[in-house]
């Protein structure tokens, strides 16, 4: 087998005489033989570079046919049914804990996932009430349920951490369990909102016809430790207030970046586990969808999809980036609680509404949190907390900012001319923008950096910096302010014996591809320790 890349033009990508004939250019070039029996297509990606559209396509080339043969459910692990002999108790069924079951069952070992969210089908009216009624579920919303963050959002499979793991194979357990078999091929893959729940409700029931177990609405609200040992979990069911002790061989904690009690939990056991990580800070900008399609592809839209942008840059020793570009998609409300206003982006598998958007964040460090969080930190017993206060903070600001879920926006050239912005362009935000100054009440740190940003991005990406673009507060949860510490040989947490933190919550992953990875990474920890294997 050989791999060979070629460029061609949007029209004419149905042509399969001239693919193959380009094939066969590149292997002469190559002096390898076209004498092929099979060419797969590996990879494809967009390049609207220089004014001109164009498409590389990255192929594997077959010369025999039983080496074509090969396909990704022949690639796919060899689960087996789940015995009692060994248990392991996962607390939160985002993709870490998702795909951390799925390890376990490589080995027949039971995974048990607590969860404190609904299942997909009552979730979907917890999120509906948000825009509704005004209503948030501190239990069951956009962050927590089954499938955690992600099943609501755009289902962005994009990432670098190569080094983690093999993500082609979390790419073929997706396409497996429902997700279009595109994802094996496009440069970006996503599944879609629309899609992602039904994918997540395939895996969970897998998972429990394997003899794994699942307990939605089941809160983990302690540790049961000895001599700093975890042994287990306390939990309370949230709807019935039954309280049950669940038990297991290891603990893996999967419990997502926004679960900020399950770090004072923590620290309540063992402070000197948890320590302060860089995070982002910023907003959601949203574009008329067509603004950018013509922006990106130069004008040459038709039959092109939405177009995605990726835009970055450095003010003042800080990173200042686009995260989680949504194009043809909405922005979403991602509050965890009543008391505050989180947005998120997302998009349907077709991204065919008439906006795009993406976060605009600002790296924030340790250093930039203000003095008085630490202090509050320092008081309850555990300084790491003071990034996890900040940003409920800002949140709280967000809160008294809008009105009800409707969030606190304004016009990004009013955002830089530092103005009142007096009306606004159409917003997928459903529950609605209040007009405010963003430019005033976001710390000037974030505020600032982000006006010199956009002025670059404005002169980078010609016709980015419009009137009929709005700015929408606030964004925190691309990542968490704290980890907690694990051990890098065996992910075992450094303070806590048989507790296994793993994913974006733990603080080693931002995304779900590598929170899957990660979960995977630790749960192949724990099958060594327990069977004692190199698996």
């Amino acid at each position: 087998m050989n791999q060979v890349t070629i460029t061609i033009f949007p029209e004419q990508e149905s042509n399969s005489a001239l693919i193959q004939k380009l094939i066969k250019n590149e292997l002469s070039k190559k002096n390898l033989s076209s004498d092929f029996s099979k060419f797969n297509l590996e990879k494809k990606s967009i390049d609207a570079r220089h004014g001109q559209l164009k498409f590389h396509l990255r192929y594997s080339i077959f010369y025999k046919e039983e080496d074509s043969s090969t396909s990704a459910a022949s690639l796919l692990p060899k689960w087996q049914k789940a015995t009692n002999a060994k248990t392991v108790v996962i607390v939160g069924s985002g993709p870490a804990g998702l795909f951390g079951a799925l390890k376990l069952l490589e080995q027949g070992v039971k995974p048990v996932i607590i969860e404190r969210g609904e299942e997909t089908s009552d979730r979907k009216k917890s999120i509906a009430k948000i825009s509704t009624q005004d209503f948030v579920n501190s239990d069951s919303n956009y962050c927590f349920g089954e499938g955690g963050a992600g099943t609501f959002s755009d289902g962005k499979l994009y990432t670098r951490s190569n080094k983690r793991g093999d993500i082609s194979k979390i790419l073929r357990i997706f396409n497996h369990f429902g997700a279009n078999e595109k994802i094996l091929t496009d440069a970006h893959p996503h599944i879609g909102t629309d899609k992602l729940p039904g994918v997540v409700n395939n895996m969970k029931d897998f998972i429990t016809a394997q003899g794994g177990e699942i307990h939605f609405n089941c809160k983990c609200v302690d540790l049961i430790c000895e001599n700093k040992k975890v042994r287990g979990i306390k939990t309370i069911n949230v709807k019935t207030n039954e309280t049950k002790d669940f038990f297991g061989d290891a603990i893996l904690l999967a419990t997502g970046h926004s679960a900020s009690d399950i770090y004072e939990m923590i620290a309540k056991s063992a402070p000197e586990a948890l320590e302060p990580k860089t995070f982002a800070i910023g907003m959601r900008v949203e574009h008329p969808r067509t603004l950018i399609d013509k922006i990106q592809y130069h004008g040459k839209t038709e039959g092109m999809g939405a177009a995605e942008y990726r835009l970055t840059t450095q003010v003042q020793d800080r990173g200042v980036y686009s995260f989680c570009m949504c194009p043809g998609g909405f922005v979403v409300p991602s509050s965890s609680g009543p008391d505050e206003i989180v947005v998120n982006g997302m998009s349907a598998a077709g991204r065919n509404s008439q906006w795009s958007n993406a976060a605009f964040v600002v790296e924030t460090r340790p250093e930039d949190i203000p003095e008085t969080f630490f202090e509050q930190a320092k008081y309850n017993g555990c300084k790491a907390l003071a990034g996890l206060y900040y940003r409920t903070w800002l949140e709280k600001e967000a809160k008294r900012h809008g009105k009800g879920q409707a969030a606190p926006a304004q016009r990004l050239t009013d955002f830089i001319a530092e103005r009142d912005s007096k009306d606004f362009p159409p917003t997928s935000y459903t529950p609605g923008i209040v007009a405010s100054r963003l430019d005033q009440w976001i710390p000037s740190s974030i505020s600032g950096r982000l006006a010199e940003a956009f002025k670059t991005f404005g002169a980078n990406m010609k016709g980015f910096l419009c009137k009929d673009a709005t700015m929408i507060a606030i964004e925190t949860r691309t990542s968490t302010p704290v980890r907690i510490t694990r051990n890098k040989e065996t992910n075992e947490c450094t303070e806590l014996k048989n507790l296994y933190p793993a994913g974006e919550g733990a603080g080693y992953a931002g995304g779900i591809v590598s929170s899957a990875l990660d979960g995977e990474n630790t749960c192949t920890a724990i099958l060594n320790k327990l069977l004692n294997t190199n698996n």
